[in-house]
């Protein structure tokens, strides 16, 4: 899974003029006397300004070794604002750019871009900054104070990526700005096949910021001083949204230069910011703040340079913040919920059960976390374990949404179709977070429809409202946008004119190796296992599968897998399969959609009863003929039945959905 982020545009930091201050300690003033020493004025204005230009000049002509281009170092002065008055104030230590205290060679490295700047001007700066602009940016140490420091919130839609990634503003250390999010519960939900799939965290409204604001004896937080007499439900709600403290009390007297290193992590500075935190960590080596820090700034490096192993030090960084003494309960469960989101991502699910299981342990009373411990138990496809988890939530919290939809989602894969229904659509109706997914919409109505309650389509238009449905008939999850959607197709709309001509021309040959493997003694066929049928016999024998040849399964048929050889729209198509299926009398297939709006789906009559055999695509329902090709697209609803007193044989060859582009087919994931 490879990451796909959005970067912060990173605003140029306008240097900033600094005190002066000569070696010996004394302030310069921003005027000079003009008498003393039997000098006029004039001539000390004529000698200071020719001695300093001539000091200015000189340190960027040694730069170089050569000889001075004026023109140049005068261009240069300009881009580095030189200006004489700011020579004559005795000001060109707002140049000291490698901290020493003035303006020499060295100096004049850097800011010709020869030298880099060192770690302790960056933080100086940095503090330097935060000390202009908001000169009460720290708080008193005492326990109860702890800053935050608000970010833009930056959503992200990853498919089958579990547990979204905790937010930058998940992070508050500044008070100056106290609007943050509070813990809250991902967006996260599982696909037919238990995959999760991210959904994008909301955004904090202003009304919802300024509760953040409150401080005791302040006009807002009147109402909070009577706590006693608030509704539970209220109480509760404000508890939910109670700030982050990541500072123990040491940390917060080293506040200013964590947030100095945090800075630079906030604008986009993420080596500049490594190097920073690692400068702290140095210096204070128990600070799980500093350790947290650094963390999270190896991870947006390794977003940065789309690095697994920089994500893989990162890791291990959360892993040793959170095993530090005196780290705040806050910073652990931070630490470890971000430690366990990049294992997931980085595909190591049975590391990032074993980081939320240590959560549940140390956290038993929050709830969130056990619904984030139940989706990694479904991520390795433990159901049962999951199931187990989900039953805890909801004994202790009934009304748990996130755990409704999960717990009814294990009971529909169990087939039990009407005890999954209450939970499916209990969850749905409470709105929290995670819930509002397209997947536990589709399972609903899925369920309703199996029940024969015409309610389900009242399901499927409100997941179409949502945004999760093309339309109520075309339910599919895993789409392209602005493809063609219609049910059925004819060989021409495909631009497959040559395999379905092929198909037809040799379709004898397709029908008598698929007859000569129909043996039940061979076992090549086997039943259909996506729980679709209501009832009946239906067996599949598969050729390719997600673009690759299914294990010798072409050996039995060599002349057919011959003809589709050539056919790189078929055998190349990722998101579909080519099999053989064989349908026995008095069976009936569930209506249902398929995954994905990437595929065409091509049926071969091969062996059709002359009655009783009938396909419906949305509303129109056709029937199969020896020797032609039927397409259609199965991300519409569709249904079969099998009413003859024979079986049927069919020829399925997917293709890739013609308006797909070479470089989508190529790059799309396989389902």
């Amino acid at each position: 899974m490879a990451p796909r982020k959005n970067f912060r545009n990173q605003a140029k930091k306008e240097v900033k003029p600094a005190a002066v201050v000569n070696k010996n300690g004394v302030k310069v003033e921003a005027s000079v006397a003009a008498s003393g020493g039997g000098f006029s004025g004039t001539k000390i204005f004529t000698w200071f300004m020719v001695l300093a230009l001539l000091g200015v000049w000189s340190s960027v002509a040694v730069v170089w070794f050569d000889l001075v281009d004026y023109d140049n170092v005068i261009e240069r002065a300009k881009e580095f604002r030189f200006n004489f008055s700011e020579v004559l104030q005795g000001k060109l230590s707002a140049y000291d750019a490698d901290g020493d205290g003035d303006f020499d060679v060295e100096d004049a490295k850097v800011l010709l871009g020869l030298k880099e700047r060192p770690v302790s001007v960056l933080l100086r700066e940095a503090k330097e900054e935060s000390a202009v602009k908001e000169p009460d940016a720290v708080p008193p140490p005492d326990d109860d104070v702890d800053g935050s420091q608000n970010t833009d919130v930056e959503s992200e839609i990853q498919a089958a990526v579990p547990l979204p990634p905790i937010s930058d503003d998940f992070i508050p250390d500044d008070s100056r700005d106290e609007a943050t999010h509070p813990y809250e519960d991902e967006n996260n939900a599982i696909d037919m096949k238990g995959e999760l799939v991210e959904k994008a965290q909301p955004q904090q409204t202003l009304e919802e910021s300024k509760q953040y604001k409150n401080q005791p004896g302040s006009p807002e937080t009147k109402e909070t001083e009577n706590a006693e007499d608030q509704p539970k439900d209220k109480l509760k709600e404000k508890a939910k949204k109670k700030k982050p403290k990541l500072l123990n009390k040491f940390e917060k007297t080293i506040k200013t230069e964590i947030d100095a290193a945090e800075k630079l992590r906030k604008k986009g500075k993420v080596e500049e910011a490594v190097r920073a935190f690692e400068t702290l960590v140095l210096q204070y080596p128990q600070s799980p703040r500093c350790r947290y820090g650094k963390a999270l700034a190896e991870d947006g490096l390794a977003e940065k340079m789309l690095s697994n192993d920089m994500l893989q030090k990162a890791i291990g960084t959360y892993k040793e913040a959170s095993e530090l003494p005196n780290a705040t309960p806050d910073l652990i469960k931070a630490t470890l919920k971000k430690r366990a989101e990049r294992q997931q991502f980085l595909g190591r699910m049975r590391g990032a059960l074993a980081t939320l299981e240590k959560l549940v342990q140390i956290f038993p009373e929050d709830m969130a976390l056990k619904n984030d411990l139940g989706v990694a138990h479904l991520l390795i496809g433990d159901n049962n374990s999951a199931k187990r988890v989900y039953e805890e939530v909801l004994a202790t919290a009934p009304s748990d949404g996130f755990a409704k939809v999960h717990y009814g989602f294990i009971l529909k894969s169990e087939n039990k179709i009407a005890e999954s229904i209450p939970f499916l659509r209990d969850g749905l109706e409470s709105g929290d977070p995670g819930t509002d997914d397209g997947r536990f919409y589709f399972h609903l109505g899925d369920a309703l429809q199996r029940m024969g309650d015409d309610s389900a389509y009242k399901w499927y238009e409100r997941g179409h409202q949502r945004g999760h449905f093309a339309s109520v008939w075309q339910r599919s999850l895993y789409n392209v946008d602005g493809l063609k959607a219609q049910p059925w197709w004819t060989p021409k709309d495909t631009g497959y004119m040559d395999l379905v001509k092929t198909l037809e021309r040799n379709w004898r040959i397709i029908r008598d190796e698929a007859q000569s493997v129909m043996d039940k003694t061979t076992g090549l066929f086997v039943p259909e296992e996506e729980n679709l049928r209501e009832k009946g016999e239906w067996g599949q024998f598969t050729l390719w599968q997600q673009g690759k040849k299914a294990g010798e399964s072409c050996r039995s048929v060599p002349k057919t897998c011959g003809l589709l050889e050539r056919y790189p729209e078929a055998t190349g198509c990722k998101r579909g399969q080519i099999k053989f299926s064989v349908m026995q009398p008095g069976t009936h297939v569930w209506p249902h959609t398929g995954p994905t709006n990437c595929r065409l789906r091509m049926h071969l009559g091969l062996v059709i009863p002359k009655t009783g055999c009938k396909i419906r695509c949305t509303n129109d329902t056709r029937a199969w003929e020896e020797g032609k090709v039927l397409i259609f697209d199965d991300s519409f609803e569709h249904e079969v039945w099998q009413d003859a007193d024979s079986y049927r044989l069919i020829f399925i060859v997917d293709v890739w959905h013609p308006e797909l582009t070479q470089y989508q087919r190529q790059t799309l994931s396989p389902i």
